[in-house]
């Protein structure tokens, strides 16, 4: 890049008080707890976490020492997103390179080298974003409809995936739909890619007769690019509005995006400039685990635990590469971040057991699942996890491949396969991948929101927790079925398998709606 080219980068000040966070997060996510439901404004989050003064002092002193005055801050005080020149940040940041790479059409710009920071501000800084992680490939999340043409001859009476199936199938009536004044659901999508209102207006009057519904988003967050509708962003908000029928819906896209911002990292930092949010987000986005740090993952994880404490449900794909696969003289499974936070509820997929009724369900073998190599196994887990571990012992891929002793996912799961998606006013069919269960489960634990509100009880903000309490009650198990993994002589493709109770393909299972929502309106 030229040197007066302008660049964006977001300075992550270390926070205080992030061990007193987890622990309240814990209390008011917990049930049995006097507390339960106790949320804070994001006031009292900033409050909380609010960097210390001498950190925002070392910080911004070493920006202006270095020519940096451009800078705005977050109202939790804890991002600084700070315009400079390429030449100032590769003062400011020794070893960064920054060039300009470009990939179908999209042009980003990023450092190919490592940087450092001086000893004294090290320790006030968890990481600097807009440097090293790449956008996403296109196609990571969405299999493509041609190759499940090809492979799937008997597709073609194929009853497919639309929202009065998913109805059936999870026993929805028609009067499961919104009704609170003061609930909201929002997707968040980064993938560089627009919904189109028009689609919207389409699908719902191809699938959404039977039910009360809104054909409009409420609301969206960031700039929607031009161009043809993205099928991802399509999906997203057709199977959260159809789900979660008649709620306000809000959609976060790239924010106006500079070719130097990290579009996850953008919405991140937005959540801490909004005090007025939805209550459910699903998000289907991904990375490798070992291509993070772990001081980002951390503090990514202390962002979300944020979200947490101000009752905010934060819901992720589980990733569509089954247990995945990192390959080197000794192979093993690849995890993927953030659905391995121990502080989001991960959805992984399911298909139908017979394609051509509403039958129950089997593993997708897409469906992402196994355990973190960074995150260490939250309490509320441990006893299902345990079980399945042991149930199991005989099935298990070799233990070199994974990580017994870390967090494991998914949580639940709903249909990942062969849904019917409007897209450029054209119906389409066989889109599949966890980008199509996650929504489909955020718009019924919005739905379960609506409800609460209505009785005047707390909104559900971090499930796990109280999904785990339940030990899969209100839950269709998932029972059948393995997903993929390393294609090589020890596992030959095979990943971990569904079990009765929790397993590390489908979690506890797909949700019977009427049953879910008794037992979580107490």
């Amino acid at each position: 890049v030229a040197s007066e080219d302008e660049l964006q980068l977001t300075f992550a000040l270390k926070q205080q008080n992030v061990d007193l966070l987890e622990r309240m997060l814990r209390v008011v996510s917990d049930p049995d707890s006097a507390n339960y439901g106790k949320y804070l404004t994001l006031e009292d989050v900033g409050n909380l976490v609010r960097p210390s003064d001498l950190t925002q002092k070392v910080v911004r002193d070493w920006l202006q020492r270095s020519g940096v005055t451009n800078c705005r801050t977050v109202r939790t005080q804890d991002f600084l997103e700070c315009s400079m020149t390429a030449e100032v940040a590769e003062q400011v940041l020794p070893g960064s390179r920054f060039h300009r790479y470009t990939r179908d059409g999209q042009s980003v710009v990023r450092s190919s080298a490592p940087y450092s920071v001086p000893d004294d501000v090290y320790q006030h800084l968890d990481f600097v974003g807009g440097l090293h992680r790449f956008p996403l490939k296109q196609q990571q999340d969405v299999r493509s409809y041609f190759k499940r043409e090809q492979n799937n001859v008997k597709a073609k009476i194929h009853l497919g995936v639309t929202p009065s199936v998913l109805r059936a199938r999870y026993n929805l009536t028609s009067a499961d739909v919104g009704q609170a004044q003061n609930n909201s659901q929002a997707v968040a999508q980064f993938l560089e890619q627009y919904y189109s209102p028009a689609d919207l207006v389409e699908f719902m009057s191809l699938f959404g007769s039977g039910f009360k519904h809104h054909t409009q988003v409420d609301r969206v967050v960031g700039t929607q690019g031009a161009g043809k509708a993205g099928i991802e962003a399509s999906l997203d908000v057709q199977y959260i509005m159809s789900t979660g029928a008649n709620i306000p819906t809000w959609l976060f896209t790239n924010p106006g995006r500079h070719e130097s911002q990290e579009p996850f990292l953008q919405w991140m930092v937005l959540l801490s400039n909004m005090s007025d949010l939805p209550w459910v987000h699903t998000i289907s986005y991904g990375d490798d685990e070992d291509s993070l740090s772990t001081a980002y993952m951390e503090r990514i994880n202390a962002e979300f635990m944020k979200a947490g404490m101000r009752g905010i449900s934060l819901l992720f794909a589980s990733g569509d590469s089954g247990a995945g696969c990192r390959r080197s003289v000794k192979n093993s499974f690849r995890p993927s971040f953030p659905a391995s936070s121990p502080y989001v509820t991960t959805v992984g997929g399911t298909s139908f057991k017979n394609p051509f009724t509403v039958s129950y369900e089997v593993t997708d073998y897409i469906s992402g699942g196994g355990f973190s190599n960074v995150f260490k196994m939250p309490d509320y887990q441990a006893s299902a996890v345990d079980a399945y571990l042991k149930t199991m012992a005989k099935v298990l891929p070799p233990q070199s491949y994974y990580n017994t002793t870390g967090r494991a996912y998914p949580d639940m799961a709903a249909l990942s396969d062969n849904y019917w998606v409007v897209s450029n006013k054209v119906p389409v069919p066989w889109v599949s991948g966890t980008s199509a269960s996650t929504p489909v489960v955020g718009g019924m634990l919005s739905l379960i929101n609506d409800q609460r509100l209505l009785k005047g009880l707390p909104v559900l903000g971090f499930l796990n927790p109280r999904l785990y309490r339940l030990k899969g009650q209100a839950l269709f198990d998932v029972t059948e079925g393995c997903h993929l993994s390393c294609l090589d002589e020890q596992v030959q493709g095979k990943g971990f398998c569904a079990a009765p109770s929790w397993d590390p393909v489908t979690g506890w299972g797909t949700p019977n709606y009427p049953e879910l929502l008794t037992a979580l309106l107490t």
